[in-house]
């Protein structure tokens, strides 16, 4: 007997993490396997869309719009560049067009929080899902040219962007001990810097869409990628179950699921709030679609948001951070431009079906204040550009 345990033990692994670990990497390689079975479905989907559509061009019929797969798989696919490089080059048709004559009067000076700041140090506390990520990247690349150093938080188990009194003033002497020019990048609501007798650094941000936004976040958390990344960083969580991963926008919003009702005052776990992030740490910014967050969120875009930049408006975006910005956005264009490729692929996400306006008209309607701001985002930075008098080959 003593000799059959002993040529027992010898078979498992004398630690429990290394248990952990080799179940870990277990689950992992089953999640990519099925990442692979679904490229697989994506790519035969494409194939035969194309077929259908050629054939129908051939016998002079009207081609059939694409439309997803059946629901019999794992998940609605569609092939799409990554959804926020794809949209940048497309206006949001139901907001207001700004001409530049209404605002060429206007002196940019007058527009220009950053001739306040005297230490360069910029801030750029992203929003999820407006294309923080590219932007990220594209701070990072300009670090080398420009000549700053760039920071970024480090992931975490839980995202918390709401922070106590403690954990700001831990995170304000972080920021004020990098010696400028610097930059630091962290998912968090506002802080007001002066508050903790500290100089306030340069803020910058990004807004998209608040419906098109949350529907990239609802998909975006299911992607194979993403939970086999977390998985990985965070061995412990658990898996999401099959149900939740196959469930789709649309038939949630039809059903009234939870997940996908957006209650005026509602306290939201999935960053669903754009003005959150810009209405700052007081508990009054966490109701969602709330009158409060959204005059606080604009006035302080006004009184310390050096640029924020609309994601649909990508090259106005990039030319008034360069002119607005110089120290860490010179050649920010260009530099997007000339390297698109390698910033189109972050956070590409071809698991993201269409979803119907008719969908994202019945979710508007409680999105009224999010919209609102949203609009005041737009205005704002094209006040910006216009006021700049750019030629037209420098503006285009």
């Amino acid at each position: 007997m003593a000799n059959l345990l002993r040529a027992w033990r010898q078979y498992v692994p004398a630690r429990v993490s290394e248990v952990l670990a080799v179940l870990s990497v277990a689950s992992t390689c089953l999640l990519f396997i099925h990442t692979n079975h679904l490229q697989g479905q994506l790519q035969l989907y494409e194939t035969n869309s194309i077929e259908e559509r050629h054939t129908a061009l051939d016998t002079g019929a009207q081609p059939a719009p694409l439309s997803a797969p059946k629901e019999n798989s794992v998940w609605h696919v569609e092939v799409e560049e990554e959804e926020e490089e794809k949209e940048t080059h497309s206006k949001p048709h139901r907001y207001k067009v700004y001409r530049d004559e209404e605002y060429a009067h206007l002196d940019p000076m007058s527009l220009n929080n950053t001739r306040h700041h005297h230490r360069l140090t910029l801030m750029f506390n992203r929003v999820p899902k407006v294309g923080s990520q590219s932007t990220m990247e594209l701070l990072r690349s300009l670090s080398y040219r420009n000549g700053f150093t760039f920071h970024k938080d480090r992931p975490q188990k839980v995202e918390n962007i709401k922070l106590t009194q403690r954990e700001q003033k831990r995170l304000v002497q972080l920021v004020d001990v990098f010696r400028p020019p610097s930059v630091y990048v962290k998912h968090v609501c506002f802080i007001n810097f002066t508050t903790f007798n500290t100089t306030q650094p340069i803020y910058v941000n990004m807004v998209r869409d608040p419906v098109e936004r949350v529907i990239s976040w609802y998909y975006y958390v299911r992607a194979p990628w993403y939970f086999v990344e977390r998985k990985q960083a965070f061995p412990e969580l658990p898996l999401p179950s099959s149900q939740w991963l196959r469930k789709d926008y649309e038939t949630c919003v039809l059903t009234g699921d939870r997940e996908c009702q957006y209650l005026e005052r509602d306290e939201r776990p999935d960053f669903a709030q754009l003005t959150e992030f810009f209405c700052g740490q007081e508990k009054k910014c966490t109701g969602f679609n709330t009158e409060y967050a959204m005059q606080k969120a604009k006035e302080n875009v006004e009184r310390h948001y050096s640029v924020v930049g609309v994601l649909e408006d990508i090259n106005k975006t990039l030319t008034v951070l360069d002119h607005y910005v110089p120290r860490f956005f010179k050649g920010a264009k260009d530099l997007y431009w000339n390297e698109v490729q390698k910033f189109s692929k972050v956070n590409k996400n071809i698991y993201k079906p269409p979803v119907s306006e008719k969908i994202k008209d019945i979710v508007r309607k409680n999105f009224t204040r999010e919209i609102e701001f949203y609009e005041f985002c737009r205005q704002r930075l094209h006040m910006q550009y216009a006021a700049l008098r750019l030629p037209k080959d420098e503006a285009s």
